[in-house]
């Protein structure tokens, strides 16, 4: 798991003339990020094999010799499996968020020392929203540039519409800093654009500067946020301890309340586009769109029964405009709302998951140690099998749980949850199947009726051909 890690982020390490030390940093801090998923595994494994092994050197039957059952002889290590889960709470809610903050500070602390080790030479290299790409790098600290091209992103355009080339360029960066400095020297700036007329696209506009010097300013921060938060946010949630997740999550509720209020209230205000008044002679009734009210003296069933042929055409135009612009306000909300909402499940489940693994550790031991007894097989044989295949089902059904709810399909708790809740009944049956010294999956019953029924079917064929 360790070196999954490291082939992960093995491009952002290698070709940057790194010390030693920086990469045992890594291994260290990556180490406890990898918890959550080996440790149930590490325990249904452990379980298994040392209860094998008991069985099949017949310790058991040893121990039921002198009086000692199967549940007796688990109850000091049940205790410890407690102990220790209470322990693997406190490991996720503590250790493991400051790993993932000591991770995302070492990455970041890497650029901070040399500048030049953000950018590896002839290859285009992600800076925020800038490519940039260099022939060649020199200098004490590779800090000088040569033959620089950078590819500038647009907020709000797809594609790379602006390129800078330059001939000479030089990183700039103060160590208590979290602002990279890139200045430019004796290049081109150009960049594309794209006017609003179709006809004028045709025409593929552009606009091209000179310049002797220019500046490209950057923040550190945001290159972490695309590496290690681009599935969730600039504010990783794993780095979070309960305190912490339960008061964000309090916080992203009462914003996504205020904010489906507000948008309440203001679509109820725009759909209001038609005015009544009165006044003391007479009733009015008009749209504020029209220039010329309409006058009455009783309220209509209908804007249109009193209204002309041009008024009704302006009417129902409005009225279209109206519409299409609601729908298009209801569309952009239920986007927002989607994207509030899964921010909140995932906030919701990582809060989940650090309960889940300390009671999952109990669930697994519990479900191993029976197995262990039953197969009567130790070592890294059959049992090893057995942890993989059952670890797989207990972590793959949490995985698309959680995918599921993600964007609302089912409860965050009971998606967290799933796997335990799966594996909670069939920890018990198979620890009242070792307790009572019955088999894993009793098949006999069905043999025997099997067995029966072949027998009549054969005694009934011999009656009809004598």
């Amino acid at each position: 798991m360790v070196l999954q890690t490291v082939w992960l982020y093995i491009a952002e390490f290698a070709g940057k003339d790194l010390e030693l030390a920086v990469f045992l940093k890594f291994i260290i801090y990556s180490i406890p990020i990898t918890v959550p998923l080996t440790f149930p595994l590490s325990i249904l494994l452990a379980s298994i094999m040392v209860f094998g092994d008991f069985s099949a050197h017949y310790e058991f039957a040893a121990m039921k010799s002198t009086g000692i059952s199967l549940s007796r002889a688990m109850r000091s290590l049940s205790i410890f499996i407690v102990g220790l889960s209470i322990a693997t709470f406190f490991f996720a809610d503590t250790v493991i968020p400051y790993s993932y903050k000591q991770f995302i500070n070492l990455r970041r602390s890497v650029v901070k020392q040399k500048p030049a080790r953000a950018i590896v030479a002839n290859q285009f290299n992600q800076l925020g929203d800038i490519s940039i790409k260099v022939a060649r790098k020199y200098g004490e600290n590779d800090q000088f540039l040569e033959d620089v091209i950078i590819h500038k992103e647009n907020p709000k355009q797809k594609g790379n519409y602006t390129v800078i080339k330059a001939k000479s360029g030089e990183l700039k960066s103060a160590i208590n800093s979290n602002i990279l400095t890139i200045a430019l020297y004796d290049g081109h700036y150009y960049n594309n654009i794209l006017p609003k007329k179709y006809k004028d696209k045709k025409k593929l506009p552009f606009v091209k500067s000179d310049f002797k010097e220019y500046e490209i300013n950057r923040d550190f921060t945001t290159f972490d946020d695309v590496e290690i938060s681009e599935s969730d946010y600039a504010k990783n949630r794993k780095m979070l301890n309960i305190q912490t997740l339960s008061k964000d999550i309090d916080t992203f509720s009462t914003a996504i309340n205020k904010n489906r209020q507000y948008f309440k209230e203001r679509m109820f205000t725009r759909s209001t586009g038609i005015l009544l008044r009165t006044d003391k002679k007479k009733k009015t009734l008009f749209n504020k769109n029209i220039e010329k009210p309409c006058v009455t003296e009783e309220y209509p069933n209908h804007i249109l029964d009193i209204a002309d042929y041009g008024q009704r055409i302006s009417i129902l135009n409005e009225a279209k405009r109206d519409v299409k612009s609601s729908l298009s306000r209801i569309d952009s909300e239920i986007k927002s709302l989607k994207k509030d909402t899964s921010r909140i499940n995932k906030f919701e489940i990582a809060l989940h998951e650090k309960f889940a693994l300390a009671f999952g550790c109990i669930v697994l031991f519990f479900l191993g140690a029976p197995i262990g007894a039953i197969i009567r097989k130790g070592g890294l044989g059959l049992p090893f099998l057995y942890a993989i295949g059952l670890f797989l089902v207990y972590y793959f059904s949490g995985i698309f749980a959680k995918n599921a709810a993600e964007d609302g399909s089912i409860s965050p708790f009971l998606a967290t949850w799933l796997s335990t809740i799966i594996f909670t009944p069939l920890g018990i049956l198979f620890t009242y199947q070792a307790t009572t010294d019955k088999k894993l999956i009793n098949l006999e019953p069905f043999f025997v009726w099997l067995s029966k029924r072949f027998a009549k079917k054969k005694k009934m064929n011999s009656e009809v051909s004598s």
